[in-house]
């Protein structure tokens, strides 16, 4: 955010700024932004999401346009969905690494977080329970840029000194992946009307269609690994383990919707969640085939 604020200070809705997702990335595209001088500021700024420049059919372009980019362009590659993996055996990397600075945000584990929530919500006058604290992190992402402006947010609209659980969620915006997990036990709870109501809030946060089904899918993945652990009763660090997750409150999610279904349902879910994916590629509406893929599974559960 701070970068975004320094070359783009008149905001993100000018000439200056260029964002693109990996899946689908036209080169040719990227190389016009590169080649467009800014407009009233010094900079322009191009943000490319989630490509994996090493595997990539395209990289022997990219390699030719980041060899050969103009002074006024700063290029910055996101990593949210899929890992960074560089191959240093590729002249892509070297050439990265002459230029770049690779920059890892590392998530603070779960206890020096839950510090940092009820620190930060004391010096606002407001007191908030570690079980809550671990809530707010769990709905925001755990990403302290987020979780700020989010303290401040809840802490001007609470009433009482004491955050509730009522105060979090009337003002906090919840991110992508936690939706997509009370969508996901929301169908488990054979709560169609709800499900289908998420699923409406995820298209409302304009992300790209597969993006939206990662999310779906990967929950579906993580409910099926909790089954799994359910049926042979596994402690839930193993889930947590598993499946890379960070937060307990998480994990305990997860355990306690597994227990309201079965490992055939589960399966079935994974199943469903693969052939959308796959039928994404080739339709004219994904959103329809998403809400076909929710109705699916509001009957199987």
């Amino acid at each position: 955010m701070s970068l975004r604020a320094l070359l783009c200070p008149d905001g993100l809705d000018g000439f200056n700024y260029k964002r693109f997702e990996g899946r689908g990335l036209s080169i040719e595209e990227v190389e016009d932004a590169a080649n467009t001088l800014p407009v009233f500021a010094e900079r322009t700024l191009i943000e490319i999401h989630d490509f994996d420049i090493f595997k990539n059919e395209a990289k022997t372009r990219l390699y030719d346009t980041l060899s050969d980019l103009p002074d006024y362009v700063c290029i910055v590659f996101i990593y949210s969905i899929i890992d960074y993996k560089p191959d240093g055996r590729q002249k892509i990397n070297k050439e990265i690494l002459k230029h770049a600075q690779v920059v890892e945000f590392v998530v603070q584990n779960q206890d020096k977080l839950i510090k940092w929530i009820r620190r930060h919500f004391l010096d606002a006058g407001k007191n908030i329970t570690s079980g809550d604290a671990e809530y707010l992190a769990f709905i925001t992402g755990g990403f302290m840029s987020s979780l700020h402006g989010e303290i401040e947010k809840t802490a001007a609209y609470a009433k009482t000194k004491n955050i509730t659980r009522e105060d979090i969620d009337a003002v906090v915006t919840p991110v992508l992946d936690t939706v997509a997990y009370k969508l996901t036990d929301a169908l488990v709870s054979r709560d169609n009307t709800l499900a289908l109501r998420l699923l409406d809030e995820l298209f409302q946060m304009r992300e790209a269609p597969h993006k939206l089904m990662f999310s779906i899918s990967l929950k579906m993945r993580q409910l099926l690994a909790a089954r799994i652990c359910t049926e042979n009763n596994l402690e839930k660090n193993v889930l947590m383990d598993m499946c890379g997750i960070r937060h307990e409150f998480q994990a305990r999610s997860l355990l306690s919707t597994a227990n309201k279904t079965t490992l055939e349902d589960c399966r079935d879910a994974v199943l469903s969640c693969s052939m959308t994916a796959l039928e994404l590629n080739s339709s004219a509406n994904p959103e329809s085939r998403m809400i076909e893929l929710i109705a699916r599974l509001a009957l199987r559960q």
